[in-house]
Order: structure tokens, then C-alpha cells, then sequence
């Protein structure tokens, strides 16, 4: 079985598949493929099958967690847990997703304890492998990752150089689906001619071994395609909402935090994880500006926004 190699925000991971038809749908990795890398830098291993999801009887195996089904348009993500049969330890996990609410499971996901392997079985009437693909491999990298002090962050991204400097800063725009992160994005490309779009929907945020805190761009980009394998310094965080006007304010650590945990792609039921989480989101917002810009769809909301985080550098 083929094994390819991919590096996403600094961590490598490989892909196996028996069919090449199943890597010429992934081109939106090739930005992020490697060639020849160590096998012992691997984060995580993905095997991906195309057949039969597993029968009634083997899915009763697993005791079911939760399901998000938060978002009508969005994918459905059922959770599962199997555990041995003294019931005093998870084995391995059982994510079963659909594309929309009210569709039927299109790929199911086991994974081992610490998601260092995992096993896609993509149901073989699937119409959309590619979006099976991707949403097994966001789904482990975020959990894998979240050790590392890796956060899959769910924001656009855009990079802006300072006025009459050369360093340029990214500026995560953080929402729920529909609040209009990318419009703003937009803005921001719209108003400055040095701004640039590093992702548009799921980017990679990374606390380094230094401290320092990076953005990375990422194979997942929503429904822009902006696959960019680069990263930049992080230089302020802000969420967006809707409003008749434009106005921006620094926001206090609870309110920080309350906005990344939500924006922040994890096994939120998972004790652990959630430690995790916490730990790598209060390295940042104690080191990063945050603010809440409440906007309008305009170029003004941009310029508003940069006057505001650019002073605060000064």
C-alpha cells in the first residue's frame, strides 16, 4: 500500500492508499507533500479504504459520546468509544460523519487511543470522497495535535505588513459559520494592497518550543481555495460579529478565552484534551492581542480593524 507524506503546520503525517485515483482527488495537499521523510517524525499514519462502513453489530461494539449536529449545513459527527471488556479502558474511537444534519454516514473513522492511527472506510456509493478525505484528516490532526500545542482553528487568516516595516503579522478573524470571517477577510485585500489571504476557514495556530506563536495555512481552506503551505507571526486575534456600524474593543482573558475554545477544533469531551486545549490557548491570549469587532460588510470595518490592532503594536 502507497504511503504518502505530508507536513501541516511543522508535524509530518502520511496518507495510505492502494488506488492512485485516491491521491489525484487530494491536490489540494501537493503544496504540503514532502518526499522521503523519516518515518519516525510521523504524528499520525491515515489508511484510507473504500468498501462497506461496519455492520450494525460491530458499530454496537462502541458506546456512542455525543454528536455534533450543531449547524444544519454542516457535517454531522457522531462519536464513539469502544472499550475492552472490563469496561476500565478506551481501546480505540469510532467517528462516523455525514455530509450535512439529515444525510446518511458517508465514511466512518476508527482510531487508535492516542490517534496516532487511524482507518477511513468510505462507504463505496460515497459521492464526494474527497470531502470523506479531508474531514478524516482535519478530524485526526486536531486531535493528535492538540499535545503538541497545536490548535486547528476554525478563522481566516490574512497577513499585513506594518506600516515602514518589512515583518508582516497575521490577523485571525474568528466566528461562527455564517458571520462573515471570509467577507472580512476580503475587506482587508480589498483596503490594503499588501495584505495577502493565508486561509480562508481552518488554519493551523502552533505555539512553538521558543514561545513564539505561528499561524500556518492549511489543505483545508473552506470554500476558498487558498492551500498555502506558509506561516507568520501572529499579531492579533479578533472576533467578528454583525452590527449596524464599526467598532472595535480589546477584550478581557474570559472573554479571549471563551472565543478560542469555540473557534478551536477538539475532542472537547475528552478531560484530557481540554487540557490541552487550555493550555496552548492561555500561552496565547496572554501573549497576543484580542479584540471584538463588531462590523458591517465594508471596507471601513477593515480599516477600522487595523487602525485599532496597529496601534496597539505601536
Amino acid at each position: 500500500m502507497k504511503r504518502t507524506y505530508y507536513c501541516v503546520g511543522g508535524h509530518l503525517f502520511a496518507v495510505e492508499c492502494s488506488s492512485p485515483a485516491l491521491l489525484s482527488l487530494m491536490s489540494n495537499y501537493e503544496p504540503f507533500r514532502q518526499d522521503n521523510p523519516s518515518n519516525d517524525d510521523t504524528i499520525f499514519v491515515l489508511r484510507i479504504e473504500i468498501g462497506y462502513l461496519l455492520c450494525e453489530d460491530e458499530r454496537n461494539t462502541y458506546t456512542h459520546i455525543f454528536t455534533d449536529n450543531s449547524e444544519e449545513d454542516m457535517p454531522r459527527i457522531e462519536v464513539y468509544k469502544h472499550m475492552l471488556t472490563d469496561n476500565t479502558q478506551v481501546t480505540n474511537w469510532l467517528l462516523r460523519v455525514s455530509m450535512v444534519a439529515n444525510s446518511p454516514i458517508c465514511c466512518e473513522l476508527l482510531c487508535a487511543p492516542d490517534f496516532t492511527h487511524g482507518l477511513l472506510h468510505i462507504d463505496q456509493n460515497c459521492q464526494d470522497i474527497r470531502f470523506c478525505i479531508d474531514n478524516a484528516l482535519m478530524l485526526l490532526y486536531a486531535f493528535r495535535s492538540a499535545p503538541l500545542m497545536t490548535l486547528e482553528m476554525h478563522a481566516a487568516v490574512v497577513v499585513k505588513a506594518e506600516d515602514n516595516k518589512q515583518d508582516a503579522l497575521a490577523y485571525l478573524f474568528l466566528g461562527h459559520s455564517g458571520t462573515g470571517k471570509s467577507t472580512h477577510a476580503r475587506q482587508w485585500l480589498h483596503a490594503f494592497s499588501d495584505a495577502w489571504l493565508l486561509n480562508d476557514d481552518n488554519p493551523i495556530l502552533r505555539v512553538m518550543d521558543n514561545g513564539e506563536i505561528r499561524i500556518y495555512g492549511s489543505p483545508w481552506s473552506g470554500k476558498t481555495p487558498c492551500y498555502k503551505n506558509d506561516y507568520a507571526r501572529v499579531g492579533g486575534i479578533v472576533k467578528l460579529t454583525q452590527a449596524p456600524h464599526n467598532a472595535i474593543r480589546p477584550i478581557s482573558l474570559p472573554e479571549a478565552y471563551a472565543y478560542m475554545l469555540s473557534s478551536v477544533s477538539g475532542l472537547k469531551v475528552e478531560t484530557q484534551m481540554v487540557d490541552y486545549l487550555y493550555n496552548s490557548i492561555k500561552h496565547i491570549i496572554t501573549h497576543i492581542p484580542c479584540y471584538l469587532l463588531e462590523c458591517l460588510p465594508n471596507t471601513d470595518a477593515a480599516e477600522v480593524c487595523w487602525k485599532e490592532v496597529k496601534e496597539d503594536r505601536l
